[in-house]
């Protein structure tokens, strides 16, 4: 009957339009079936790769990444077929890793072709193919933005120092912010404590955070990314003179979690700089109880900002004594600090707090401090 139903080719076909079902567990077995009839099924999925959808797409492409009998194939797609398909054939190399696509991969790198260029240089990084890092040296100064990018990151694979000064210079020099994203990235991936000097360097760059804070993401889990290792340049970094510097110093430290970094941070806490001190503090409670006599001591301060950054965070530490410490504050001179203390009490959820929080609600002739108090009793329920 294979004349009727087409054979293993018919049987292809039919297991690819079941990928497409909404049943995982049918499109599951499918894919299944389809590594299993092996090279019966390499051409009605290369035929497959034109589709439009790109759920389909990243399925074909695991299946055929799977079929190891579909790499010669797959590396004529690489050298001859539409620029589309050439892209798609170095994305299934990339998850392969199959080395017998390195040669075309290699020339791919230098084609006409801007998205096979970015795609093959991806692809030669995961496959960590060291005759590409010379290309992708060059390429870091390609035209085209998405050609940088990609080899940026594929660089980033190789965790070569001998690369780190030449991707700091895309990192703090070129015009695109979603390309010294990708430097970032890159020296971030290979937690290497030679790429931190070159992340420092950038963090000190006003380009990189002056409007543009959401983009400096990136950036920031580089740095964080390096660890221990960071924790002594960070710390230096709180006594930069650049208010943002500190800032984000203050961040990084607490998103790293080293223990060094308390008594710095507390330091900090006094900054002038708003900003600074409310990182410090947001940072401070990561360490938990550990941070509690300094945040604490800095409730005495005459500025009120700091106190108010203290009182902000300490129902964060999970520690008795923090109940006892915002009720005391109920009583500081500034009523902007004591809207913060009836919030912070809200937050902390402690029922020794309900008789105080019951008398200001009570107390109706200061409609804004009724709110507050009322807010804060339903929190606590």
């Amino acid at each position: 009957m294979d004349w009727l139903t087409g054979g293993k080719t018919g049987e292809a076909k039919r297991l690819i339009a079941q990928l497409a079902d909404a049943n995982a567990a049918k499109r599951d077995s499918a894919a299944r079936d389809l590594i299993d009839l092996g090279a019966e099924a390499v051409t009605p999925l290369l035929d497959a790769l034109q589709t439009r959808d790109l759920n389909l797409l990243a399925l074909y492409e695991q299946i055929l990444a799977r079929i190891s009998s579909a790499s010669p194939d797959l590396i004529k797609i690489l050298t001859t077929a539409h620029p589309v398909l050439r892209a798609r054939a170095a994305d299934i190399f990339s998850i392969s890793r199959d080395k017998s696509a390195v040669p075309a991969l290699l020339d791919a790198l230098q084609g006409e072709y801007f998205t096979v260029r970015a795609r093959a240089a991806l692809t030669l990084g995961r496959i960590g193919e060291t005759k590409a890092i010379p290309i992708l040296l060059k390429l870091l100064k390609d035209p085209e933005d998405e050609v940088r990018i990609a080899a940026c990151l594929a660089l980033g694979f190789f965790k070569d120092p001998s690369t780190f000064d030449e991707i700091t210079n895309v990192l703090l020099d070129d015009t695109k912010i979603e390309v010294r994203q990708a430097a970032a990235k890159a020296l971030g991936h290979t937690q290497h404590p030679k790429a931190l000097p070159y992340l420092m360097e950038a963090l000190r760059d006003p380009f990189w955070w002056y409007e543009r804070e959401a983009q400096a993401g990136d950036l920031f889990t580089a740095i964080e990314k390096m660890g221990a290792v960071a924790v002594d340049p960070l710390i230096e970094a709180l006594k930069d003179n650049e208010g943002a510097v500190r800032k984000y110093a203050a961040l990084l430290l607490g998103r790293i979690g080293d223990a060094r970094a308390v008594e710095p941070l507390g330091m900090a806490l006094y900054d002038l700089h708003h900003d600074i001190g409310k990182a410090s503090a947001e940072s401070l409670v990561k360490f938990g109880v550990n941070s509690f006599e300094i945040l604490v001591e800095a409730l005495d301060h005459p500025e009120m900002w700091i106190r108010i950054h203290s009182v902000d965070v300490l129902p964060k530490i999970k520690e008795p004594r923090v109940a006892l410490v915002l009720l005391e504050m109920l009583k500081d001179p500034e009523r902007e600090v004591k809207r913060h203390v009836i919030d912070a009490l809200g937050e902390l959820k402690d029922a020794r707090a309900l008789p105080a929080l019951q008398e200001i609600m009570a107390q109706r002739g200061d409609r804004e401090m009724h709110a507050l108090a009322k807010a804060a009793l339903e929190k606590i329920g």
